[in-house]
Order: structure tokens, then sequence, then C-alpha cells
């Protein structure tokens, strides 16, 4: 049987892969480690056919450790074992590198059963996902491990991968009929080389692959996405920051210019973002409102979504504007980040003992709805962060009607 095209041309080394420059930049942390060939145990995060299970090969072999491949679709608790029984074996004395591919399909005690052996080095763990790691992943194996977001493949870059396809391939394509090609992929290296290898087979001797043979080959959404204007993310930042900036206009072109090209999902995601980023606490009910134009525009489908969605932008955009919430939240996690807050006080422990070192017996938790205004005094942060302010009023009715409210409470 044939190998699939986007297997033959898989890279073999960290130059040769496309995307992922965040991670990859000469000097980057993460290429340092690779290079050194000193691997710890990873998890990489991101949408299929960007390169995951590629970087997992190329680390694999720059380690000179012995590869092991499950996924976790098909794998079981017998299939784990066998490796984990492999650990000590003569052929295996630079140690094992399991590669898991779609690690969250793994059930809790399947993941648990990798525990011991992650931990004491045995085998070091890279573990591939397409959704979110910290909903998924079991927390105590996640904790032994280091998150890498892998990223959509820019369509530039998309575009070298499918030059080096055709040559390989031995055909040839036009610049315009390439660059629609990769607008179709929407990030997915192998997709565009799936694609590009569908074509080709199509070609009689001498025949090139034309603009107009991608157009009827690709739906509709990827033949009138960008025409040689835009790139797929400069729109979806062109809408973001349209809402942003409270242009209904604009907002409602490149919502338009989205739909147009089939890309409703990612129109939709991006309403909903908007709705929390950018008006969030000026107007919170939009985001139930912006939340059932989105569910609405789903149930019916193109082109009747459009009229929801339309309906959602305008909203967005004539709103007031507030990123309290935006920065109340990343303040938070920038002090997570720098291990802040870890101990959580006793008042709100979960816990209802002392143990014998206990200065102060008692949780000692005072019940908000006992007071006057269902408010006390009393501290909720963690000790060494219990004078941060993470919330901070903006200057819009909503919540200054709410500063007002708490300061004649709190006084």
């Amino acid at each position: 049987m044939q190998k699939p095209l986007a297997d033959l041309l898989r890279p073999e080394t960290l130059d040769d892969m496309v995307g992922q420059t965040h991670l990859l930049a000469k000097g980057s942390t993460f290429r340092k480690v690779i290079d050194s060939g000193h691997i710890s145990n990873m998890i990489f995060y991101g949408p299929p056919g960007i390169g995951k299970t590629t970087m997992a090969n190329i680390i694999a072999k720059k380690a000179n450790m012995s590869l092991y491949k499950l996924n976790g679709t098909t794998a079981n608790t017998d299939d784990i074992k066998k490796i984990i029984a492999e650990v000590n074996g003569i052929f295996n004395t630079n140690g094992i590198l399991l590669y898991l591919d779609e690690i969250q399909y793994l059930n809790k005690k399947q993941q648990q059963s990798l525990l011991e052996f992650v931990e004491n080095g045995d085998i070091t763990l890279i573990a591939s996902t397409t959704e979110n790691p910290y909903f998924y992943i079991y927390p105590a194996l996640l904790s032994r491990c280091t998150v890498f977001e892998f990223k959509a493949i820019e369509k530039i870059e998309i575009e070298k991968g499918l030059v080096r396809a055709a040559k390989k391939l031995d055909v040839s394509i036009e610049k315009e009929a390439l660059s629609l090609l990769a607008l179709s992929t929407n990030g997915d290296m192998r997709k565009g080389i799936n694609n590009l290898e569908f074509l080709a087979n199509s070609l009689t001797k001498g025949n090139k692959i034309t603009k107009k043979m991608v157009e009827s080959f690709i739906d509709k959404a990827n033949i009138s996405y960008d025409r040689s204007e835009d790139k797929h993310f400069d729109n979806l930042s062109a809408l973001m920051k349209s809402l942003r900036g409270s242009d209904p206009d604009a907002a409602v072109f490149y919502l338009a210019k989205m739909l147009e090209a089939g890309d409703l999902i990612a129109a939709c995601r991006r309403l909903l973002c908007s709705a929390s980023e950018d008006v969030g606490m000026a107007y919170p009910n939009i985001i139930p409102i912006v939340k059932a134009c989105v569910d609405s525009a789903l149930q019916l489908g193109m082109p009747e979504a459009r009229l929801p969605l339309a309906n959602a932008a305008i909203l967005i955009a004539t709103a007031p504007k507030s990123n309290s919430g935006v920065i109340a939240i990343d303040t938070a996690i920038s002090d997570i980040h720098q291990g802040k807050g870890i101990n959580v006080p006793r008042t709100l422990q979960n816990t209802h003992y002392d143990g014998e070192d206990a200065k102060v017996k008692g949780q000692n938790y005072k019940y908000p709805h006992n007071y006057s205004h269902h408010w006390v005094k009393q501290q909720y942060l963690p000790d060494d962060i219990k004078d941060s302010k993470y919330y901070i009023y903006q200057d819009n009715k909503f919540e200054q009607t709410l500063k007002e409210y708490w300061d004649k409470v709190k006084k």
C-alpha cells in the first residue's frame, strides 16, 4: 500500500519543519533543550496537521532514545503495560520515549499507570492533544509535564511546504493556485499536502495545477476567502479590532468576509470572545445575548446564520466597553506564574480540622449571608498577596453603579 505523501515528506530535522517559529526560533529555550538531547516530559497542544507528531519523531531521534507510539483512541491498559515491561530491556539503554497521541482519550486509570515511570525517569513522555490539556489530562500527570502550545501554520509557511510537495510529485502549480490552496487549509499542513496530491493525480502529462482547478476542488468557503488581499488571521484580527474599536461598519464587513469564506465557527468564536473581552462589565448582559445569537446561527446554518451574527456584531461594536475583566484575570494569572498565593487562607479551606501545630484552632469562617447586606470583612486572598487588587472599576455606568453600592456597604 502506498504511503500518503504527507508521511513521505515528513521533516526529519527541526530546520525542515514549517511553522511553530515561536518554539523553534534559534536561541529559544525550547530549541536549546531539544538540541541538547536532554529531553523532559512534554505535552503538545494544538489543532491537527501542524507538526506535533513530527516534532516527537525528531526529538526521539536527536535524543537517541527508543521511540514507542500509542494513540489514545485505540490504546488500552495492556498496551501501556507492554511498554512499561520494556523499560529495562537491552535495546533501551538510552531510555524510552513514549509518544502518546490524543492522550485526552485515555481514562484516568490509564493515565495514572504512567505516573511512577514518568516520575522516576524510566519513561520520557511526549503527549499530544487537540483539546485543552488542563481539562482532559489527569492533574498529577500534567504537573510532571511542560505544556507547549502548537499554533495553526501561517499561509506563507504552508506555501513553502506545498512547493516542496509539488517538487516531490514532479508537478507545477500556478502562483495563484498555490496561494488559494494554502489558504484553504486553515493552517493544516497535512490537509494542504493531501489536497495537492489529489489534484496532482488528476493531471495528464504536461499539465499544471491551475487556479481554476483549485477553485473547482475546494469548498466555496476556501474560494472566496482571501482573493490575494489578507491572510486568514488578518481577517480574524481585523474583526476583533473593529468590534473593540466600536466601528459597526467595519465589524459587519469583516464578519461578512469570514461568512462568505465559510468560516462560520471562527466568526462565532470571535464574537463570543469580544463580548467578554471588550464589552464585559460595561454591559454584562451582552454575553448571554451574543451566546443566543451564536446558538441560533449554528442551528440555522448559512446563509441564514448571517442574520443573528450581524445583530451580535453590531451590538458588540456599539456597546460601551470595558476590559476590567481581562486586566483582572491576566494580573491574577501573572501572580500565579510567579508562584504567589499557593496557600489558601485557613478560613476558606475545605478541611474542618486543625493539626497539632496550628496556632489558632478552628476555621473561623464568617458566613456572609448572616450579616447586613450579605457581606462581612474577612481575608479571602492568600497571605502573601492579601492586599492585591485585580479588579479595578472602570468608568462606565454599570461598573460605577457597582462601585457606588459596594463603597457604601464596605464603609
